[in-house]
């Protein structure tokens, strides 16, 4: 009897390193049903939610994030990073795991650490235009990288080497057909079919920035018929958005909403969206042909938020607006030319280059298998 399947996935802190860890790990199931995959997090990222629902064991790891502004607790992390290593060697031992896969963010590098010590094979996945702290140390213990987009070769160490395969994504995303999903979407969240939607997204915990000024967009426009917003404020801000909709008569055009569950949904249903520029965001955007105003957070490390939107604006599929530009005003004077000219909203859309995105998932399993000492061919559950 063959040993399963075992893989551990270093992968915390935000959801743009945490789904596309869970778009990983599920193509990995389909590929090889009884797998045992499991994540390494922290107790303080949103891993500790999200992974769990997802149905994945977490193990959580005493680490802290590779980030200057710790001030004198940075003098701290090489012996954090040691002591998390060891902990990872031994979570890798006790899973039986034959690979170690790091998605970025500061829980990943302990993993691929934990995986050089244990001499066992690992991969990095890089997600930015510009890698983070985490995957540019990891990338110097494994000859195994792989990139969400090919402009973040030149700003790692083993660059060279790498192979862009693009961002993994949930499969409803990775196979999403808007325009065939579009009516069903609108039913599903109320809002009218002639309406343009404007879906305002600032990440898995949301945006006070994109918040604020969309807040001021809907009550400019709250006298305004056939346009509608959907702000997705993160759980924090929720209440207070809510009462300012009530408030200031932005609720008459205007939902504000703490998660969106159904991303693909959201997707379809919308004419453009307002967000931060994260790489799971950019990602979804270029492969799901969706037009977008893209506000990077300007305090990203190494400003990668600005690259990743780049990506997009570059190729005339999303316009670039500085988060200190993003007032109300400022917005409506972009966002409404645009819900004025269907036809522009369209050749933003088709300028969007999907590039393997929608293939990520399967391409990254390929590689764990491989280094795993099995084939995708061996398994024809990965071709479905």
């Amino acid at each position: 009897m063959s040993t399963p399947l075992s893989v551990v996935i270093g992968a915390g802190g935000t959801g743009g390193h945490i789904y596309p860890g869970l778009a990983l790990a599920q193509a990995l199931r389909r590929a090889v049903p009884d797998a045992v995959i499991s994540f390494v997090g922290t107790t303080r990222g949103l891993e500790t939610r999200l992974i769990p629902e997802a149905g994945f064991r977490l193990h959580t790891v005493d680490m802290i994030p590779f980030d200057p502004a710790l001030g004198a607790k940075r003098y701290l992390l090489p012996a954090a990073l040691l002591r998390s290593g060891v902990q990872c060697r031994t979570i890798l031992r006790e899973q039986g795991a034959q690979v170690a896969v790091g998605m970025g963010g500061y829980p990943s590098a302990p993993v691929i650490l934990g995986a050089r010590m244990a001499g066992l094979p690992s991969l990095v996945h890089e997600s930015n235009a510009v890698p983070g702290r985490a995957n540019q140390f990891a990338a110097r213990l494994t000859p195994h990288i792989a990139l969400a987009f090919d402009r973040s070769r030149a700003h790692l160490p083993e660059g060279a080497r790498a192979e862009t395969v693009g961002m993994p994504l949930p499969r409803a995303l990775a196979d999403l057909d808007r325009p065939a999903l579009r009516a069903t979407a609108r039913r599903a969240l109320g809002v009218p079919p002639e309406a343009r939607l404007v879906l305002v997204n600032g990440g898995s915990l949301g945006a006070a920035r994109l918040t604020e000024a969309s807040l001021g967009l809907a009550e400019h426009w709250r006298d305004r018929a056939g346009v509608r917003l959907l702000i997705k404020t993160g759980p924090a801000a929720l209440e207070a958005a809510r009462q300012r909709l009530h408030t200031g008569g932005g609720a008459a055009v205007a939902e504000a909403v703490p998660y969106l569950d159904r991303m693909d949904l959201a997707y379809a249903a919308a004419d453009l969206v307002v967000c931060r520029a994260g790489s799971a965001t950019v990602a979804e955007l270029a492969a799901t042909g969706t037009p977008a105003v893209l506000v990077p957070y300007p305090h990203a490390p190494g400003d990668h938020q600005t690259h990743n939107a780049r990506v997009l604006s570059d190729a005339g599929a999303g316009l670039l607006l500085p988060d200190a530009q993003t007032t109300a005003d400022r917005l409506a004077s972009l966002v409404e030319p645009l819900l004025a000219d269907p036809a522009r909203l369209a050749a933003m859309g088709r300028a969007a280059d999907p590039g393997t995105h929608g293939r990520a998932a399967e391409l990254l399993a390929d590689r764990v298998l491989t280094l795993a000492g099995r084939t995708a061919a061996a398994h024809p559950a990965h071709a479905a």
